[in-house]
């Protein structure tokens, strides 16, 4: 029962923790909150709950990282491509190397290899960590987009690195030869494994839907096996499993764009998934927060193996960590970006606006840590061959667990302040597309009506074709608004959004209103629940249409 008595107080606190934030006078980010509800339930039941590494990864992070890749944007994720895999890969083994010689150098007694294999284990930065903090600080889209994509590829690159650390404490050898072969199919073929996998599952279901019909229960279950699918092929070949994941996650991206399932259950499947994302990103901070007391209670024990017996040390210890980690992230990205200044002036281009030094240093700050670095750290052996205790195990968990909660206070705190009142250039091309797109979609749709108009009227008669004429016109206003709003060149663009924000407003009134008096009929039996039920949805896509 104590299992079970745990899991339902972790769901409880993720519920709590979203009303928290709100509640709470000062500001502070979700995941802090529920890592100090994950602390507070270790409390009361005494111990945090064991967490096995292995069944951590599988339950909760494919489904997160494959909806991380469904949703990114694309265009901006093969825009800076260039800046993205020289994060991902390039400054990881920097880190690796960086970080790891000033821990060995700090805490001589831990063996080198094990120094590096920290390093590693803290190197990746965490999607759902990023996309937590994103949420209450108003990053920059591009630099957003950077730092997701980023977050989704560099696992695979430190969990590597983690890996052959780890093989060179258990084995006493290394072979770089053999660490970049594997590293080539870790990568590459858990990135064609996750494709395939969407790519021949959405085939099936097709096919399927085709030969016997829609059913949107069964459809919604298939999308949400696919990560797990995706994951334990990649696993079970010896290759990335995370990067299987988010593979999947950007093909189906892809085949969302074919448009052939129905809107209704495109509806359904965005709020299953929404749920499945607040639920699983609030359980990996409230598990982190559970596990926290453990962990500093047996580093304080192992304090010993540093050569010090205050606990004061372990908060130099990770200080002094982070520190170097924002250092050579800072130093990478500026190096990176003045390589990309002289390839562009190489190129004959011109050279583009200068990137202003709070977005450098902002991009450094954001490098935060989370679950894979948890979890990573955690699938450390107890012992090495020789029957001997494996070397600092404890205070390298500790280590990796402080880097992850002062990455995320360092960033809620430091994020807003560099980037308040910064001026950014206006997104420009956004608005453009937005335009086209409605204008386009809206031409598209009044041909469609006056199509079905015509093929409707034919042989019916006179009061039958004013009906139909009169239903037609009505639809038509609504694509007519997309049409004609901004057409005029010298239309001031203030005066169009206000007139927007007032539609908007108007709007959401009548739609208020609208399921107001339905709730009301249905209480007075007036209305039946089906009937209902069935308007409401109908003014709830309404409403949700009207909010994009």
């Amino acid at each position: 029962m104590h299992t079970i008595e745990v899991v339902l107080a972790m769901l409880v606190a993720v519920v709590a923790s979203g009303y928290l934030v709100r509640i709470l006078p000062f500001s502070l980010p979700l995941p802090l909150v529920q890592i100090g509800l994950g602390a507070l339930i270790a409390g009361v039941f005494n111990r945090g709950h064991a967490l096995e590494p292995d069944m951590f990864f599988l339950l909760f992070l494919p489904p997160l990282l494959f909806l991380d890749g469904w949703r990114i944007p694309k265009q901006g994720l093969f825009r800076d491509k260039g800046a993205i895999l020289e994060l991902a890969f390039g400054l990881v083994v920097f880190t690796v190397l960086g970080a790891g010689l000033l821990i060995h150098w700090m805490i001589p007694s831990m063996p080198l290899a094990v120094a590096f294999a920290l390093a590693a284990i803290i190197s990746p930065t965490d999607p759902v960590a990023v996309s937590a903090i994103a949420s209450r600080v108003p990053i920059p889209k591009r630099l957003m987009h950077i730092l997701e994509g980023e977050s989704l590829l560099n696992d695979a690159s430190g969990l590597v690195c983690f890996r052959f650390a780890v093989a060179a404490v258990m084995t006493g050898s290394f072979s770089l030869a053999e660490a970049s072969l594997t590293f080539l199919w870790v990568a590459f073929a858990g990135l064609a494994i996750g494709v395939a996998v969407t790519w021949s599952v959405s085939t099936f279901q097709r096919w399927l839907w085709r030969s016997f019909g829609e059913e949107p229960g069964a459809a919604l279950l298939v999308n949400l096996l696919i990560p797990f699918a995706a994951y334990l092929l990649a696993e079970e070949l010896h290759a990335s499993g995370i990067l299987a994941a988010v593979a999947a996650g950007v093909t189906m991206s892809y085949v969302e764009l074919t448009g052939r399932i129905s809107g209704s259950m495109r509806v359904q499947r965005n709020a299953v998934w929404n749920m499945v994302q607040f639920s699983f990103n609030g359980i990996i901070f409230v598990l982190l927060g559970e596990q926290l007391p453990g962990i500093v209670e047996r580093a304080i024990e192992t304090m010993s193996v540093t050569g010090h017996h205050s606990a004061w040390w372990l908060l130099v210890y990770v200080l002094a960590i982070n520190a170097v980690l924002v250092v050579l992230r800072l130093v990478w990205v500026w190096l990176s970006l003045r390589w990309n200044l002289l390839r562009a002036r190489m190129r004959g281009e011109k050279e583009t606006t200068s990137t202003s030094w709070r977005v450098v240093l902002a991009m450094s700050v954001a490098g935060v840590r989370g679950a894979i670095t948890l979890a990573g750290v955690l699938t450390l052996p107890l012992m090495i061959p020789g029957g001997e205790p494996f070397p600092a195990r404890d205070l390298v968990i500790f280590l990796a667990a402080a880097v992850i909660l002062v990455s995320l206070v360092g960033a809620s705190l430091m994020l807003p302040r560099l980037l308040k009142g910064l001026e950014l250039p206006k997104d420009d091309d956004s608005r453009r597309e937005e335009d086209l797109a409605r204008r386009a979609s809206s031409k598209a749709a009044l041909a469609a009506v006056e199509k079905a108009r015509q093929a409707l009227v034919e042989g019916q008669s006179t009061s039958s074709v004013q009906l139909l004429n009169d239903a037609a016109a009505r639809v038509s206003l609504l694509y007519q608004r997309n049409l004609e709003k901004g057409q005029g060149p010298d239309e001031d663009p203030e005066k169009v959004r206000r007139m927007e924000q007032a539609y908007r407003s108007l709007r959401s009134a009548g739609l208020n209103a609208e399921r107001e008096e339905l709730f009301r009929l249905t209480r007075r039996g007036q209305v039946s629940d089906e009937i209902a039920r069935k308007l409401i949805r109908n003014l709830d896509l309404l409403e949700t249409r009207q909010r994009d």
